[in-house]
C-alpha cells in the first residue's frame, strides 16, 4: 500500500519531510553532526528510490552552514 506521498512506507525508519514527492528532508539541531546523519540521509534515498535530500541542522550559528544537499 502506497502512501499519499506516493512513497513506500519505510519499516523502521521514519522520514521527517518528502517534498513534492522529490526531495528528502531531514531535520535536526545539534552543534555537530556525527557521519552516521549523512548516511542516514542516503539510506532514505536509497530505500525510497528518491535522487535528492536536504540535512538541515538548526544548531549551526547561521542556518546556511547547516544545509547540506545530496543527490544520487
Amino acid at each position: 500500500m502506497k502512501c499519499p506521498c506516493g512513497i513506500f512506507p519505510l519499516p523502521g525508519q521514519r522520514l521527517d519531510l518528502v517534498v513534492a514527492d522529490a526531495v528528502v528532508v531531514e531535520l535536526k539541531s545539534q552543534r555537530a553532526l556525527p557521519e552516521a546523519v549523512s548516511a542516514q540521509v542516503l539510506s532514505y534515498l536509497k530505500a525510497t528510490g528518491l535522487k535528492r535530500g536536504l540535512l538541515i541542522n538548526f544548531g549551526e550559528p547561521r542556518l546556511a552552514d547547516g544545509v547540506k544537499r545530496f543527490s544520487l
